[in-house]
């Protein structure tokens, strides 16, 4: 019981800390989506704590994502006008965005010279978790291999993306939800919000329509495009 207390202490405590630094200084290296999981895999190997244990402690933030999500339908409702407005655009970047994604994860597997098994595991790392443990599972893939990619691409696409828009000067609010939604799911989708709440709607849209493309596309991409 102390050891699942003390993780998830550590879990928001690091979290709080991070963020704090994170939004006076803005740099990279003090982000709470990559310091923090770096300084939980520290201290769970440091101390040998199986990873069971600290999912069972930190279950309660596990079950709070799913009120999370729902309520990203809040701003997408306020928001819906300027989504039907721009729906046409809306629709041609997701679809960019995806298609890239799943042809350069099959380019890497390739060039890695990756098993099957893994690189079907790969090609749904940009959608959200659950469905893209679905999407795996019935193409060939590892689930759990599946997962770790996403977060892991969740992670890295919430910290670089804010650096891309800055230095690319994207000052579009429509475009900095698509590549975060498209891209970064909904580790990506809170980063938008804390750019603006039309760029979190639209980042929303963005992820929603990534995974409804990924379970019915993806399978038959595998089956007659990708082998």
């Amino acid at each position: 019981m102390i050891v699942k207390i003390v993780c998830l202490l550590l879990t928001v405590g690091s979290y709080w800390i991070f963020k704090k630094l994170y939004g006076k200084y803005k740099k990279i290296f003090v982000s709470p989506l990559l310091v923090t999981p770096v300084l939980l895999g520290a201290f769970l190997l440091g101390e040998d704590i199986p990873y069971r244990d600290y999912q069972k402690g930190t279950s309660v933030l596990t079950d709070l994502l799913q009120p999370a999500i729902v309520a990203f339908a809040v701003p997408l409702y306020r928001h819906f006008k300027i989504v039907r407005q721009y729906a046409v655009e809306i629709l041609i970047g997701i679809g960019a965005g995806w298609l890239m994604a799943v042809f350069l994860s099959s380019a890497i597997a390739t060039l890695f010279h990756f098993s099957k098994s893994l690189e079907h595991s790969i090609i749904p790392f940009t959608i959200t978790t659950p469905i893209a443990m679905g999407v795996s599972e019935k193409i060939g893939g590892v689930p759990s291999v599946t997962a770790v990619f996403v977060i892991l691409n969740a992670i890295i696409g919430s910290v670089m993306a804010p650096w891309l828009i800055k230095h690319l000067r994207i000052k579009n609010e429509i475009a900095h939800g698509i590549l975060l939604g498209t891209h970064a799911n909904g580790i990506g989708t809170s980063k938008a919000f804390e750019l603006s709440a039309r760029s979190g709607a639209i980042s929303s849209v963005s992820m929603i329509i990534v995974a409804a493309i990924s379970i019915f596309v993806t399978p038959w991409m595998v089956s007659h495009i990708i082998h």
